[in-house]
C-alpha cells in the first residue's frame, strides 16, 4: 500500500445551511479508503451537527473552539480536545458555543467493512 498525502487546506469546503461548512478529507476517491469517510467541519454561531446513523460508528473530535454536545438526554459543555464516540444507532448533536469558530474532525466507519 502506498502512502497518500492529502493537503486538507486545498480541499474545497461546502456549506450546509445551519450546519456550517465541511470538507471531506478521507474517502475512496482521495485515498482509497473504502467504506470510511472523514470530514473537517467548521461551525459558527447558531450552527449544529447532528451525528448518528444506523449501522455506522462515529468519532467526533473537537480540534478548536467550544461546543455543547447533546448526548443521552444531557448537554455537555466541551472545548478543544474533547471527543465523542457513537456506536451504531446512537445519536448526538454538537452545537457551536463560544466566541470562536468550532473546528471538528468527524470520522464515519460502517459496522462491518467488507468489499
Amino acid at each position: 500500500m502506498a502512502n497518500t498525502y492529502i493537503d486538507t487546506n486545498t480541499i474545497p469546503r461546502r456549506s450546509i445551511p445551519g450546519s456550517g461548512e465541511f470538507a471531506e478529507i478521507l474517502n475512496d476517491q482521495l485515498a482509497g479508503a473504502k467504506h470510511v469517510v472523514a470530514t473537517l467541519r467548521w461551525l459558527t454561531d447558531g450552527d449544529w451537527l447532528d451525528v448518528g446513523a444506523r449501522d455506522v460508528h462515529h468519532l467526533v473530535y473537537l480540534m478548536d473552539g467550544e461546543a455543547t454536545i447533546g448526548l443521552g438526554g444531557a448537554d455537555h459543555r466541551v472545548a478543544r480536545g474533547a471527543g465523542v464516540y457513537l456506536g451504531p444507532s446512537e445519536t448526538a448533536r454538537v452545537s457551536h458555543r463560544g466566541p470562536a469558530p468550532l473546528k471538528l474532525f468527524h470520522l464515519v466507519v460502517p459496522r462491518s467493512v467488507s468489499d
